[in-house]
């Protein structure tokens, strides 16, 4: 077959998520929730990112995965389901589906568009291949039991998006995956996360020389300006990024540079000079904290493999 399957499961709430979009900018502490960053500047200035020297997640994952891929391949196994959470444009899981001879593809991600385009691509590269597109939230919680028959299946969750949960979200989502897992006898999940390292490396990562990263924080607001109609100057906010190492993550934060008022649903949000609003946190743990959240969702064998210099871990749970 050379064709792919499209299903909408995501449940759409727009005047809900308009609420609360404006309720997180009219509260004490301001925040604006990271979905809000991918639009399509956004997007293009994410995959800047993942190029920039400072940021390290993305290559050193990707070089995890070629050294050790033998190792992992044959710890997962062949003729798995491959659901492939927050699939984006695929190339990830593509790079992954020679070496473990999936018998199904199941892309799963919130972006329809981009879903459907990454299919397309694939389609004539992988004539012979079952390829499904899940248009859904799982970060609202990971139902699948319907796309899935009960053959074993391998989730795969790379480029450590799992730091964008707080710990107790992301305990939940795993053992979700868990219980899909003990469904099908044989089935695991291949997930990427990065490690505790020194704040000035962490920082950098989340706060480049060339400001890229600035751009993409401030990118934000344009995205909010045309949802809400307010009218942020992204200039009038500094992009602020640090490692709290108290809570093992790095936070991004918006810094009003002088007193502005704006707009909100018909509220005006005053923002005093040095204000901030919150627009990401990305947790990081080291093997043993990981592994040890891995058995507490529920999984039995953990493997994990890294880099040299232990910047990064991806790990195998079954």
């Amino acid at each position: 077959m050379s064709d792919f399957r499209l299903f909408d499961r995501l449940t759409r709430d727009a005047a809900g998520e308009r609420r609360a979009l404006v309720d997180g900018l009219l509260a004490k502490h301001a925040a604006i929730p990271p979905k809000y960053f991918y639009d399509g500047v956004g997007c293009a200035l994410f995959g800047a990112i993942c190029e920039l020297p400072e940021y390290y997640p993305t290559r050193t994952e990707r070089a995890i995965f070629t050294h050790h891929r033998a190792d992992i391949a044959a710890s997962i196994g062949p003729d798995r389901q491959f659901v492939d959470l927050g699939a984006g444009d695929c190339c990830k899981a593509e790079s992954w589906l020679p070496f473990v001879a999936p018998s199904r593809y199941i892309a799963v991600d919130i972006a329809g568009d981009a879903l459907a385009g990454a299919l397309a691509r694939m389609a004539p590269e992988f004539p012979e291949l079952e390829l499904t597109g899940i248009i859904a939230d799982f970060t609202q919680g990971l139902d699948l039991r319907s796309d899935l028959n009960g053959n074993p299946s391998l989730f795969f969750y790379p480029g450590s998006s799992i730091g964008n949960f707080t710990p107790d979200e992301a305990l939940r989502f795993l053992s979700d995956i868990h219980l899909h897992c003990v469904a099908a006898p044989g089935s695991g999940l291949l997930i990427g996360v990065d490690t505790k390292k020194s704040p000035e490396r962490l920082t950098a990562a989340y706060d480049d020389a060339l400001g890229v990263t600035g751009a993409f924080n401030r990118n934000v607001l344009r995205h909010v300006n045309r949802l809400l109609r307010t009218r942020f100057d992204p200039l009038g906010f500094a992009h602020v990024a640090f490692y709290d190492a108290r809570l093992g993550r790095i936070e991004m934060h918006l810094e009003a540079r002088w007193p502005q008022e704006i707009v909100i649903n018909d509220v005006a949000r005053r923002f005093a000079e040095g204000e901030l609003i919150h627009t990401e946190h990305s947790y990081k743990y080291a093997p043993s904290e990981f592994t040890a959240m891995l058995q507490q969702a529920g999984f039995a064998h953990v493997d994990c493999w890294q880099d040299r210099d232990g910047d990064f871990a991806v790990y195998y749970a079954a």
